[in-house]
């Protein structure tokens, strides 16, 4: 019998190389025995590759240990995962008006299953995913004999993935989970910001998004988790009213007293808890911290140290307000200057010109499409799938049959949030899709009709664009953080 204990080489090849890349790699050494291995050995936190770094550990948690706790010794006093639905397709819509035809629809199955049960024609509900997911919740809501209700009090936004709002139906008996995020955005009119950082146990790198609203689970790997500036807490009432539900809720504050003194001990007393949280946001898109503790950030939640003087405290904070702002009000910002939008002309249908073409038009275009006159602006500016000329010409996008925006600096693609650039989740995210499952069709071009904006997505790409390069640019200009000093 052998007792010797096996040992374990490797050879890092490198990240995001394709099948024929790593074997071009391989050849270049000729054979296997002529690759530069190191031996593996494993240390005390069982970690075998992407070693953490014990300097990482000292720091200020950025989560509390014990939620709602002013005095917990770590920044922020409550966090929460993103909403889990198990039921998008249902859910989430870029047309109102469609979410809600999909809300009754799935509702209505539900309570028609329910009603059969309860009275004994049936035993198990109808299982048709056309009109509802039949999850462990829907399951348990049977048991306990439970009739659903449409309720617009419901019905809100939310950050789908990044840079990605859709109308959203917030009730608990359509969502699997929605975790503490009712105390983060207790109805559409609390306002309040939140952080929101990839979970635990992703391969994608260090990744943060600063939102305004509800955020779903998925808009971060391995499950957003989010750090808000407020939390409320919603007190029932005695007494009810004409004028309320018999609920009173009230606003916390969600940086802790613990932080704060800290940093007003530090940095003098004017240190404010907004200053904190952009401060928060401004280390965390800190290359140096990404890059250095790139394998912490992926099997522990974000921990921070308190840089060494008041300047680089102010440096952070408010470089990390800048971004803020640019991430919170993406829509509104400018197109990026040197961008340039190649358009087609197009021929609007009426019974004098239908079949008059000019000749800028056919030798542009020889067989251009006619558009109904009355649809002409929507359809111009409508998106099926945005899409490059080819494979790695990312200068360029088709937008779609009359439009492509030319000359997009490759800078604009350094900015990456959840493992893409900001600039893919939109080409990827703004398209018509239809869910496989139920046969529900989302269009984000309803959303360009229910706001009267027929270029929306079209403004939105040039905005993000613009985006992308501001963010580069701000994100270079962060002061080194000095790790050695707390």
């Amino acid at each position: 019998m052998n007792n010797h204990r096996a040992e374990i080489y490797y050879y890092d090849i490198g990240d995001y190389l394709n099948r024929e890349q790593k074997l071009d790699i391989i050849i270049k050494f000729k054979s296997m025995e002529n690759l530069p291995f190191t031996q593996l050995t494993p240390n005390e936190h069982g970690d075998w590759i992407s070693r953490r770094n014990d300097q990482f550990s000292a720091w200020i948690p950025i989560e509390a240990d014990k939620k709602f706790d002013a005095t917990s010794q770590s920044f922020f006093t409550i966090y929460s995962l993103g909403c889990a639905t198990n039921r998008d397709a249902w859910v989430y819509n870029y047309s109102y008006s469609e979410l809600c035809k999909n809300i009754q629809l799935t509702i209505d199955h539900y309570n028609h299953q329910q009603k059969l049960i309860a009275t004994g024609i049936k035993s198990d509900p109808e299982r048709d995913f056309s009109k509802g997911n039949w999850t462990r919740d829907w399951l348990n809501a049977l048991k306990r004999h439970k009739t659903f209700a449409e309720q617009e009090k419901f019905y809100t936004k939310a950050m789908y993935r990044p840079f990605c709002k859709q109308h959203y139906y917030f009730d608990d008996d359509l969502t699997q989970e929605r975790y503490k995020q009712p105390k983060l955005f207790p109805t559409p009119n609390h306002k309040n910001l939140v952080i929101c950082v990839n979970g635990l146990g992703g391969n994608k790198e260090p990744s943060v998004l600063i939102s305004d609203c509800i955020v779903d689970l998925n808009s971060q790997e391995a499950g957003s988790q989010c750090f808000p500036l407020y939390w409320y807490e919603t007190i029932e009432t005695k007494q009810h009213s004409l004028f309320d539900d018999g609920a009173k809720i009230v606003r916390h504050e969600a940086i802790s007293d613990f932080i704060l003194n800290r940093a007003q001990q530090k940095y003098g007393n004017n240190v404010q808890r907004e200053d904190i949280f952009y401060y928060v946001y401004g280390i965390l898109h800190s290359k140096s911290y990404r890059e250095t503790f790139s394998a912490d950030l992926k099997k522990m939640l974000p921990r921070i140290p308190l840089v060494s003087d008041r300047q680089k405290f102010r440096a952070f904070s408010e470089s990390g307000r800048k971004l803020a702002d640019l991430h919170l009000n993406y829509e509104e910002v400018e197109p990026y200057p040197d961008i340039q939008v190649s358009s087609l002309k197009y021929v609007q249908y009426n019974t004098e010109m239908q079949n008059v073409y000019n000749d800028e038009l056919m030798a542009a275009e020889p067989n251009p499409q006619v558009i109904p006159e009355n649809e002409t602006d929507y359809k111009y500016y409508a998106v099926e799938q945005m899409k490059f000329p080819k494979k790695g010409e990312k200068g360029t996008i088709v937008y779609n049959h009359w439009h492509t925006i030319k000359n997009i600096p490759e800078k604009a693609y350094e900015y990456v949030v959840n493992g893409k650039p900001a600039i893919e989740w939109i080409m990827e995210r703004y398209a018509v899709t239809t869910d496989k499952k139920s046969g529900i069709k989302n269009d984000p071009n309803d959303w360009s009709r229910e706001h009267n904006k027929p270029c929306y997505i079209l403004d939105l790409l040039l905005s993000v664009i613009n985006v992308s390069v501001q963010t580069v640019d701000i994100v270079n200009e962060l002061p080194e953080v000095d790790w050695d000093k707390e």
